[in-house]
This record gives structure tokens, C-alpha cells and sequence, in this order.
């Protein structure tokens, strides 16, 4: 197998369609050598606890920009044939990011970060909620119960920190950040072909002769 570390907040749109293009890959290639790691990563680490109003927090982030952003996004999403529905409040994933990290402990991570990225773009749902995200849990198959007892303490808040720090210390900067077998970094919600082609290259080097 390859190690496929990927660093990505649910928040980030192109986190979103960047997991679309590589799920669409990976059903192409059914074979595909990929184990995959999913990362911890915030968007906004000085996001309050209660969050913040969606069209202001982007106003205030991109300025003059945000109109442009918000168009792109929504052109790249219409031809992937996703309708986006986004939650009106900007949330703080420091509680999403704990429940992926005990995701990770149960092999769900995939299916809770599939869930988190459709209930905070397509089902305007807010994803700092315990109530939310013990729903996110027990439709991944893990107990909603003891989710919602973690989120209710400080369980693993430090080590999904230091997971973050560490991962910054390493350069990484923005999300979505995919890490190729712990050597090559791709950047940013690249198209299905290119992860095809990865593939296919991995799986061709991993052939005898």
C-alpha cells in the first residue's frame, strides 16, 4: 500500500471538491494502492467558539475578493454536479477535527469527513454542534454516544493541536495538502485525471519486471 496523508478542514470549499475529484478517481481504479490518513488542519485557528457569520467572516478574509472566490467555487462545483447549500455560520472544527481523530482509531475517517464536508457545504448544518456531529458518528458506524460524551470533555483537544502544529512546522500552509507516499506534496482540489495518473504510474513502478 501507499500512504496518502491528506490535510484538510471541512470548512475549506476546495477541501470539498478536491475529495469529489479523488473519490471520482479511486472508483475509477478500484485496485488503487492508496491507504489513506486524513489530517488535521483549521482554516481559521482564531475562529471563536461560537463561530462567526458566514458572508462577513469572508468579506473580512478576502476583502474585494470574495465575490470572485465565491464564483469560482461555484462554477467548479456546478461542473462536478454538486449543489451547494452552505451553513450560514462560519464554524470553529476544532471538535469536527477531535471527532476525526477518534475516526481514525475505528477506520472511519473517510466516511465521517465525507459527512462533515456535505452537512457544512450541502445541508447548511453547523458542524461545531455535538448534536450534529454525534449524528456525523453514529452514521459512520462509530457509538454517538461515547462521541458525545468526548465532545463534552477535553478529550484529545492537545494531541489534535499538536497535530495541527506539526503539521505547520512542516510548511504545510493550506488545505487541502495531499502527501504522496511521506515524499511528493500536491496542493489544491486537482482535477480526477492527474490522480489517475498517479495511480497508474504507482501501480505500473510496483509491477515486476
Amino acid at each position: 500500500m501507499t500512504r496518502l496523508d491528506i490535510f484538510a478542514d471541512p470548512v475549506c470549499p476546495w477541501c470539498l471538491i478536491g475529495k469529489v475529484e479523488l473519490d471520482r478517481a479511486l472508483e475509477s481504479r478500484p485496485d488503487h494502492p492508496f491507504a489513506i490518513t486524513w489530517h488535521p488542519f483549521r482554516l481559521n485557528p482564531t475562529m471563536p467558539p461560537q463561530g462567526m457569520d458566514r458572508v462577513a467572516h469572508l468579506r473580512a478574509k478576502l476583502g474585494d475578493r470574495a465575490a470572485d472566490a465565491a464564483r469560482a467555487l461555484a462554477e467548479r462545483a456546478a461542473a462536478l454536479g454538486l449543489t451547494l447549500n452552505p451553513a450560514p455560520r462560519e464554524p470553529d472544527t476544532t471538535d469536527a477535527h477531535r471527532l476525526m481523530h477518534w475516526a481514525g482509531l475505528e477506520g472511519a475517517q473517510t466516511r465521517v469527513m465525507s459527512a462533515l464536508l456535505r452537512a457544512h457545504w450541502q445541508e447548511a448544518q453547523d458542524i461545531s454542534d455535538h448534536a450534529v456531529l454525534a449524528r456525523i458518528a453514529k452514521g459512520a458506524g462509530m457509538d454517538p454516544a461515547l462521541a458525545a460524551r468526548l465532545l463534552a470533555s477535553d478529550a484529545d483537544r492537545d494531541e489534535v493541536a499538536e497535530r495541527e502544529a506539526h503539521a505547520r512546522a512542516r510548511g504545510i500552509t493550506s488545505v487541502p495538502t495531499f502527501i504522496v507516499a511521506d515524499a511528493h506534496a500536491v496542493s489544491g482540489a486537482q482535477p480526477a485525471t492527474l490522480w489517475q495518473q498517479v495511480i497508474d504510474e504507482i501501480m505500473a513502478a510496483s509491477r515486476p519486471d
